[in-house]
């Protein structure tokens, strides 16, 4: 029985005798003889070998890794070793088998001399396990058999999974919060005095919003629009907007707490990377010499500013966005269909967040090229190395093409596009959008909403969909064929391990980044989660619904669609614990600038205490918001217009003179008033307090949270008093005898 029990298989196409790749392969499978691995032959419409490694590589990594108090000095010990283990020593002695022609295997691969190589999944009872309590759609809500998961992929892909279980959780109490802001923003959707008086203002006619040939409009005809921004932006953001701040800090405490109960558990809180990387090495070639660190200014020096360039590029595209949006708001508010004319602004925000998403999906491929390049181009030591410094890159990439858009809608949209007389012009013709009267947030929420649902829905079902189909279209293909061959060769046939070997085959193949992949979208989740979400309330609530799905729909895929990943020990989720704490002090200052700058929660409060009725008159009973909207609108003259400024002189029988935009100008000279001055220095005193608060509050939650257990230090604390103890019983009999 144990004859049949094959590590890894290679699968390579049927070459003519005395080919070069015949040879290549011959080569190769001769160096895997002289180590002592044990090679079995299955022809079929492809080449399968079977490779099973000899027990002394166990004995011997057993003896470089495990504790000396526990080591079996016998040769039968690598039968203890676990299986997860086994196709990891395996897989390492594979890829850095070299054949006499200086070729490993990865060189053979890129020349198709083989095609695949990977381990199998097999017919054992966790398998089973794990395809009834996890790989289900009916177990949607139930707890991951995590250790389950450990003993057949390993501890890296139980981290992960044991993370996002751990985030999912926590989101509950972010939904929650963000539905009771939501809900809080609903029982104002029409009784929110600034709503009221945006929409009772019959009377009050608002400049025109493109150059050529628009009227004017009434203010009372955004009413719906100015309600919706009022549910989202009032007092119940900013507390919220505190929380998720203090959310995110506690999640990674409390996350650092659950992973050192995890590893310590399984025995790995003081396992060294490095130290089994030295000893595969050695296992695989006795006479191998380490790496040494290096480090080259220039070549950083080149990486840095390849880096900055390619952040050039993804900013560009940003503008390039902005510039649809503002010809689009133009060329919409000229058609001849009424609706689109009327909701110009609004369809050009959804376009743009449409085609936002579209240059997602294109750059996502173009970022993961470059990143790959700048590692090249670095030389990483280690592979642990290259894939931390690609997570780095990538992630910078992937942040930039993700939300340099969404950054100039939150913080530069309708500020810099100057005023009616003096537009700001994208090549001198086109004018820059202004913000809505009711506020910017609105738009920010548009955009956040369409890429969020869009990326979500759309992301899950080609993650689905597409591994699915591929492979059922592989074993439709493979089928026809495999059943001749079955009928004529009856002895093959019965070879249990052909058909086992080929329902892998037919698998969806797994590379090195199958899992970076599965971290870096919840990782980008995250960020749309903590940064904006003062923005957008009902992020967590997205995240949460997509998590408890994405978690489901992972597990289907690595245990029916995919071939098994070579499992990889890990103590922690790596370099992107380091990547969710940025995203959290980022989160602060985003959310930071939200209010202060995109909302309109500053001017409303200036605007109560320092100039409404309620400063003058002793009104209890009065709002003091009471004539904000007014306020906030500037006048303009319409004999000011440009002169290329082409604007229908009668608005509904009746000459006009002025016009209101929304901006804090002088009547006469255009020139900012000294309320723009007090709201200005208003939103730099809350942006500064409110970050230091929140900072101070993250800082404080991160002292009183221990990163690690008490129970787990003390179980680290006893084992190493014993060891010593044990040393020292085993030193004083040595003298004693």
């Amino acid at each position: 029985q144990n004859e049949e029990k094959w590590d890894f298989v290679l699968v390579s196409d049927i070459h003519e005798m005395g080919s070069e790749k015949e040879i290549k392969r011959k080569k190769f499978l001769d160096e895997l003889s002289k180590k002592g691995f044990t090679i079995k032959k299955i022809e079929d419409t492809k080449l399968f070998y079977g490779v099973r490694a000899p027990p002394h590589i166990f004995w011997k990594y057993q003896c470089l890794l495990t504790n000396p108090n526990s080591r079996q000095q016998n040769s039968s010990a690598y039968q203890d070793v676990p299986v997860t283990t086994r196709i990891r020593v395996v897989h390492f002695i594979l890829q850095n088998t070299v054949t006499s022609d200086l070729e490993k295997l990865h060189d053979l691969m890129k020349k198709k001399v083989f095609e695949a190589a990977f381990p199998l999944h097999k017919k054992e009872e966790i398998r089973e396990i794990l395809k009834k309590k996890w790989a289900r759609w009916r177990v949607l809500f139930k707890e991951q058999p995590i250790e389950q998961i450990r003993c057949y992929f390993g501890e890296k892909v139980a981290l992960y999974f044991a993370w996002l279980g751990w985030y999912t959780y926590l989101l509950i109490f972010a939904a929650v919060a963000g539905l009771a802001t939501v809900a809080a923003g609903a029982t104002v959707f029409s009784s929110s005095q600034v709503s009221k008086e945006i929409c009772d203002a019959n009377n009050t006619i608002m400049c025109p919003l493109c150059d050529q040939n628009c009227s004017f409009w009434l203010l009372s005809d955004t009413c719906t629009y100015a309600k919706v921004t009022h549910m989202i932006d009032n007092e119940a953001t900013v507390v919220f907007a505190m929380f998720m701040a203090i959310w995110a800090t506690v999640f990674l405490e409390l996350w650092k707490r659950e992973r050192a109960n995890v590893v310590t558990s399984w025995d790995l809180y003081g396992w060294d990377e490095e130290e089994e990387e030295l000893a595969l090495q050695l296992i695989n070639n006795s006479q191998h010499e380490p790496r040494l660190y290096q480090h080259s200014y220039l070549r950083s020096t080149i990486v840095l500013i390849l880096a900055l360039l390619m952040i050039m590029v993804l900013i560009g595209i940003a503008h390039a966005l902005v510039i649809y949006r503002a010809v689009a708001v133009a060329v919409f508010t000229q058609s001849d269909t009424s609706l689109l004319s009327k909701h110009a602004d609004i369809v050009a925000v959804m376009t743009g967040a449409v085609l936002h998403y579209l240059t997602i999906i294109i750059m996502t491929k173009v970022n993961w090229s470059v990143a790959l390049f700048l590692c090249d181009l670095e030389k990483p030591r280690t592979f642990s190395q290259r894939e931390n410094s690609f997570t780095v890159k990538i992630f910078l990439f992937q942040f930039f093409t993700h939300f340099s858009s969404l950054i100039y809608i939150a913080f530069f949209l309708g500020r810099v596009n100057g005023h009616p007389g003096h537009y700001v012009r994208i090549a001198g013709h086109w004018r820059l959008e202004e913000c809505h009267p009711s506020g910017c947030i609105t738009d920010l929420f548009i955009q956040m909403a369409v890429i969020m649902v869009l990326k979500q829905t759309i992301s899950n079902i080609m993650e689905y969909l597409i591994p699915w189909i591929s492979h059922q279209l592989r074993k439709k293909k493979k089928h026809p064929q495999r059943r001749s061959l079955m009928l004529g060769e009856e002895e093959e046939a019965e070879d249990p391990c052909k058909r086992q070997w080929l329902n892998n085959y037919e698998l969806n193949e797994v590379n090195v980044f199958s899992l970076f992949n599965e971290y870096l979208e919840i990782v980008i989740q995250y960020s749309f989660t903590t940064i904006f979400v003062a923005a957008f309330p009902l992020a967590p609530l997205l995240a949460l619904i997509n998590n408890v799905i994405e978690i489901h729909m992972d597990a289907i895929k690595m245990m029916r669609l995919r071939r098994r990943m070579v499992p990889r020990k890990a103590k922690d989720i790596g370099i992107w614990l380091q990547v969710l704490e940025a995203i959290g002090i980022l989160a602060v200052i985003g959310n930071g600038l939200v209010i202060a700058i995109t909302s309109d929660f500053i001017p409303v409060q200036v605007y109560k205490y320092m100039y409404s009725p309620c400063t003058r008159e002793n009104h209890t009973s009065m709002d003091c918001s009471t004539g904000y909207i007014n306020n906030s609108l500037s006048v303009f003259q319409i004999q000011d217009f440009e002169p290329h400024t082409k604007v229908l002189p009668e608005f509904k029988g009746e000459r006009i003179k002025e016009c209101r935009y929304r901006d804090y100008r002088n009547a006469d000279d255009y020139t900012y008033t000294v309320q723009f001055w007090h709201i200005f220095a208003a939103r730099l005193a809350f942006l500064i307090l409110f970050e230091h608060v929140a900072l101070c509050v993250k800082l404080i939650a991160a002292w009183y949270i221990p990163d690690v257990p008490q129970r787990v230090k003390n179980k680290i604390l006893t084992g190493k008093h014993e060891n010593l103890r044990n040393e020292l019983s085993t030193a004083e009999y040595s003298t004693e005898v």
